[in-house]
């Protein structure tokens, strides 16, 4: 890793060289089996709520990301090339050199109470997951929830990680003010596939054991059944599987998102499958020969064939509401004064709570994979 590289004759330059001061940086490494082989590289942020670009196909406009680089090092993460701007690497380094935002909490704070922030919706868990493992160290998503809820800020949290449940009581504070989505993904139960392609993540049951603990404590959790691997893990009965597994979870939702292949990630992925599957490399270059998405027939084929088993499984139907309009008190706004009205995200819809508790019915909102965004945060 090169900082000296964000100079202002660097490529990169104009994207990063405002983003942290280089001399600044901390790094870290840590005598404990959990973090054995990674390095924190730890930072003051300029800056924390990034604007997705307005050619985006998702459904909010903002998102946070309080880390660079992911220890789940999930092979196919789209994230990975965001990396290589820091000189940190899209294969090994992005698993093992994470960049860490240590004063996110007061940054968010200060932009929500920004006279010119509207209360957007803000999505997080979009570029990388805020609940890997360096989270139970850095305990960055407290003061970040706490900052959210002080403003009755709407949001989402996208992750693979259970350390989200040590933050059930703030997120359940936060949902008696505002709308609060929750996702886990669960791209397939199949256990050796989970041992090879995300190896530093929770198993898939125990992600889907967050999924029943947030169902049970009346905040509403959505699946995203990301990535559905084509010939590893898309057979019809794999398929079955995670979709049975989902709904026995008390999922309120399940969408598919089959594997894309941005580059950075198409490399990565494409030399671990040739070291692993050698035999799929063909077939994988003649089905993303277009780009980065399999094709639309695909596609739709996958979603079709979920969508009828979660039918089946008695997930559903998601259903459209109106987002309820937040009134601003204390640090949010002027008492009184209506906040304004949180985007209104379709990827992930609940069903009513059978439970009848009031936190259990808002609108379950999240984000599917997205698109790279320009990270003013580092």
């Amino acid at each position: 890793m090169r900082w000296e590289n964000l100079s202002p004759d660097s490529e990169h330059s104009r994207a990063d060289t405002t983003l942290f001061d280089a001399e600044t940086v901390t790094t870290r490494t840590f005598d404990t089996p959990e973090f054995a082989g990674i390095t924190f590289h730890e930072i003051r942020a300029r800056s924390l709520v990034n604007r997705v670009p307005g050619a985006s196909r998702m459904p909010f406009e903002w998102t946070v990301n309080p880390y660079r680089g992911c220890s789940h090092a999930c092979v196919y993460c789209f994230a990975r090339k965001s990396h290589g701007h820091l000189d940190l690497g899209t294969g090994l380094g992005f698993d093992s050199q994470i960049v860490v935002k240590t004063n996110a909490p007061e940054l968010l704070r200060h932009r929500l109470a920004s006279p010119g922030w509207q209360g957007e919706h803000i999505a997080l868990g979009t570029d990388v997951d805020c609940y890997q493992s360096a989270e139970g160290h850095y305990r960055l998503m407290p003061g970040i929830l706490a900052a959210l809820r002080d403003h009755a800020n709407p949001f989402s949290i996208l992750t693979k990680g259970t350390l989200i449940l040590r933050d059930l009581p703030l997120l359940r504070q936060a949902a008696e003010v505002t709308d609060v989505g929750v996702s886990v993904s669960v791209g397939f139960t199949d256990d050796g596939l989970w041992r090879t392609v995300e190896p530093g993540t929770p198993a898939p049951e125990r992600r889907l054991d967050v999924v029943r603990t947030f169902t049970g404590h009346g905040i509403a959790c959505g699946v995203l059944m990301a990535p559905v691997i084509p010939f590893l893990g898309d057979h019809p009965d794999q398929l079955r599987a995670t979709v049975r597994a989902v709904a026995a979870s008390g999922a309120t939702s399940v969408t598919p998102l089959v594997l894309h292949l941005r580059p950075g990630a198409r490399e990565w992925f494409m030399a671990w499958l040739g070291r692993h599957h050698p035999y799929l490399v063909a077939r994988y270059r003649r089905l993303y020969a277009d780009g980065a998405y399999a094709p639309k027939w695909y596609q739709r084929r996958i979603t079709r064939q979920v969508h009828e088993l979660a039918r089946e499984y008695g997930i559903g139907p998601a259903r459209t509401e109106t987002p309820r309009r937040i009134r601003a008190t204390g640090p949010a706004g002027p008492a009184g004064s209506p906040a304004a009205e949180p985007t209104q995200l379709t990827l992930l819809q609940e069903r009513s709570s059978a439970s009848g508790d009031p936190i259990g019915s808002r609108i379950n909102r999240t984000c599917s994979d997205a698109p790279p965004h320009r990270d003013d945060a580092a």
